[in-house]
């Protein structure tokens, strides 16, 4: 999975593009004009040396392109047009490589632009990765103001990379504000952790949460947070339900399930029986 970032204009604008493109071909995309700092996500596909990559609008249709006819991973310069599908309009683009993960980055910390941001926030990855490293590491995050690029709070942390979507946003606590976490690593089957940072309006700044769990999800309807984690090609799987106090997550119950071959379903079982 090549991750790039590309530094330059289309037409006039100064712009920034981050590429992430899988071996299949199947491309992600996250761009931004430099003097808005609003991420953009895009999707798309490199085929046959020609990239091409879809902006969306709300209803999911396609609105715009950016259209790269001669690309190579690597390069030091690549050329395209952003084209308005409504209209046919076209502008010229033309970036420069300012980085790519593949190659490494000798250990030094790059930044890679997110997708989700926060109100008048926008949020980029800080990144390190050796060329003898299989895997980049992010180790720490930039909350900045968009249009200044002022450095509003960074946070450190010690996560693996996944893809461009490592940060989500969510209101984790429920006292409705947002708040944002960031995939902290990834286990057997589909188990995953996060570290979740919640807003305190008191100091106008994000603070560790301390919530911990395997694939928490949140359910803002009923104020709780459900714990998911399974192991043994799915034949055991344990639940809980947690509500928030003051900030910290409180058991309500946990459950256990385990396979039953006879019913070919998970079946509840007693908590004991999945330790």
């Amino acid at each position: 999975m090549a991750q790039t970032r590309y530094s330059g204009f289309i037409d006039k604008y100064p712009v920034e593009l981050v590429t992430s493109i899988y071996p299949d071909g199947e491309a992600t995309a996250i761009y931004t004009y430099t003097n808005f700092d609003e991420p953009i996500v895009l999707s798309g596909k490199l085929e046959q040396g020609r990239l091409s990559l879809f902006e969306k609008d709300k209803e999911q249709k396609n609105r715009a392109s950016l259209t790269f006819p001669s690309f190579t991973a690597g390069a030091k310069q690549i050329e395209g047009n952003w084209t308005d599908l409504r209209t046919g309009r076209q502008l010229k683009i033309s970036l420069a490589n300012v980085f790519s993960l593949d190659d490494g980055v000798d250990g030094k910390e790059v930044e890679l632009l997110q997708p989700v941001s926060l109100g008048k926030h926008y949020l980029t990855l800080l990144v390190t990765k050796s060329k003898e490293a299989s895997f980049a590491k992010v180790s720490g995050v930039k909350i900045l103001e968009k249009k200044t690029d002022r450095l509003v709070q960074q946070l450190a942390v010690d996560c693996q990379l996944v893809g461009l979507n490592s940060i989500d946003t969510g209101d984790y606590n429920f006292d409705g504000l947002t708040d944002f976490s960031v995939f902290e690593a990834g286990y057997a089957g589909p188990n995953t952790a996060r570290l979740y940072f919640l807003f305190d309006p008191k100091t106008d700044s994000f603070v560790a949460s301390g919530f911990t769990g395997t694939s928490l999800e949140f359910d803002n309807k009923r104020k709780r947070i459900i714990e998911r984690n399974q192991c043994c090609a799915g034949t055991s799987v344990t639940t809980a339900e947690y509500k928030v106090v003051q900030n910290k997550m409180v058991l309500v119950k946990q459950q256990c399930y385990k396979w039953d071959e006879k019913k070919q379903a998970l079946v509840e079982r007693k908590w004991k029986d999945c330790q």
